[in-house]
């Protein structure tokens, strides 16, 4: 190693991506410690930095080239020692020249004084702050006139944020193209029209309210006029990939006009979005070709008086997706709150999911709370050419004859079981016998033994307990149900 070449030993330590294994490098000899360091350029540090600020300085120092930095201090305690503060980021801000990627997550003792010194950070491009309590909106706007090249921004439960001259500004700037909003009970879905110009050039856009959002119905845009709605004549025609998560929308207010305007949307996330209107998204499916990935998380709501309840979007929607979307490649349709007793409340039906996944060349497929989707769906997937991974979350009709006719299924490699109680050891039989699958993962299936799906596949997960939403869908599923039927009646 004593006598390799700098350029080779550069070469040799950017194919080393393990921290650990960084580290370890650095030990053998003094000229692999400094070329390790000169190479350095991203860090992760967090609960054990102490001293906080000596510490991170004397990173800064031996590593010159520091681009990317995180400092997380997720599960942190006072027996951890003191958080880093506002002198750190002033550390960072006069230490690290080069720095164009900052994360901040769950830092508490940085306020609008340390968020502002990221102002001389002239190179920053991208910043996000994960829990930062103690940030207001005149440190964000610090941020936002001092970091010209800024393009990604990410703002998640900053309980502190309030008015948005930051946004204002960013968006005048015109450098954002990736903006990503989430639980800011501050910033309301109406403040982002003041974003304005700043809609041209963005690429990503996230919006997400995590409160109990349907209480109080939509809040009323205090600048709407009826007369006058060009405010909303906002062009986004770059936008690319837009979510949004847990809004009420109503006609012709709100961010609702996005839905109207993105014709270059590659990937598309709609999570408990109330006020859909079918004929939009039709409108909306039929102008984005383009199309690669869709998640709609839908719940049962009442559209009208003396109607039934039902997920506000049908086969007609899966109709204009088949027949305009024909990159499609991606697909999760999660339904929220639908009984297994009222099958019709899901507005998809099996027939019209088939139809789709057949009519695009659909790689991944999840389905999540189809309680009706039976193994004649399953019989009609089996037949799509491209399908490759298939998630099937809390399918309460499918049995162990839907699990045989997916075998048959010409790219399936990797499936997913999580709470389909009627599926059992039988149905991992036949996975084994077909000895197609690469992966195979199987969790809260009760009627699935550990010995079972073992040979199912060549890579295999089980668990016999619930995990995530599955799990948590069930422990709300009876309370909350009847508190939206309530609200939304």
């Amino acid at each position: 190693m004593e006598g390799l070449s700098e350029p080779l030993l550069a070469e040799i330590i950017k194919r080393i991506t393990r921290t650990s294994d960084l580290n370890s490098l650095s030990l053998v000899s003094k000229q692999l410690y400094n070329a390790e360091a000169e190479e350095r350029g991203t860090l992760r540090v967090g609960c054990c930095l102490h001293p906080a600020t000596e510490a991170l300085s004397s990173l800064c120092v031996r590593f010159p080239n520091l681009w990317k930095i995180e400092i997380n201090y997720s599960g942190w305690t006072s027996k951890q020692g003191r958080q880093l503060d506002n002198q750190g980021l002033l550390v960072l801000s006069s230490q690290c020249p080069l720095l164009t990627d900052l994360t901040l997550s769950f830092c508490s003792y940085i306020n609008d004084t340390g968020i502002g010194y990221l102002a001389y950070c002239k190179k920053l491009k991208a910043l996000r702050l994960n829990f930062a309590p103690a940030i207001s909106s005149s440190g964000l706007l610090s941020v936002a006139v001092g970091c010209k090249s800024l393009s990604a921004f990410h703002l998640v439960d900053c309980m502190k944020v309030g008015s948005v001259e930051w946004l204002e500004y960013l968006g005048r700037a015109g450098s954002v193209v990736e903006l990503v909003v989430k639980d800011c009970k501050g910033i309301s879905q109406y403040d982002f029209l003041k974003f304005g110009p700043g809609w041209m050039k963005l690429e990503k856009f996230e919006f997400e309210i995590n409160d109990n959002y349907w209480l109080s119905g939509p809040p009323l845009d205090p600048s709407f006029d009826a007369h006058y709605q060009y405010k909303y004549d906002i062009c986004c025609e770059n936008l690319k990939e837009l979510r949004l998560a847990h809004i009420i929308t109503v006609p012709e207010i709100g961010l609702r006009f996005l839905l109207r305007k993105c014709k270059a949307l590659e990937k598309l996330c709609l999570d408990y979005v109330v006020g859909l209107d079918e004929r939009e998204m039709i409108a909306l499916f039929r102008n984005c070709s383009n199309l690669r990935s869709l998640s709609l998380r839908l719940m049962p709501l009442r559209s009208g008086p003396g109607m039934d309840f039902r997920t506000p979007l049908t086969d007609e929607s899966l109709k204009a997706l088949g027949l305009t979307c024909h990159m499609l490649e991606v697909i999760e349709l999660t339904f929220t709150f639908c009984s297994s007793r009222y099958p019709s409340e899901i507005g998809f039906t099996q027939e019209g999911i088939v139809m789709l996944v057949q009519s695009c060349p659909i790689r991944v497929l999840m389905l999540n709370g189809a309680n009706n989707f039976d193994d004649e769906g399953m019989k009609g997937l089996s037949s799509a050419q491209f399908l490759e991974t298939l998630e099937l979350v809390d399918c309460e009709r499918i049995t162990d004859a839907g699990i045989s006719c997916i075998t048959s299924t010409p790219s399936l490699s990797s499936l997913t079981l999580r709470q389909c109680k009627k599926v059992t050891d039988n149905g991992m039989d036949e996975l084994a016998r077909s000895w197609k699958l690469e992966s195979l993962t199987v969790v809260g299936c009760r009627r699935v033994s550990r010995k079972a799906v073992q040979g199912a596949a060549r890579s295999v997960h089980y668990s016999m307990e619930s995990e995530s939403f599955a799990s948590l869908k069930g422990m709300i599923k009876m309370e909350t149900s009847t508190l939206f039927r309530q609200i939304f009646s």
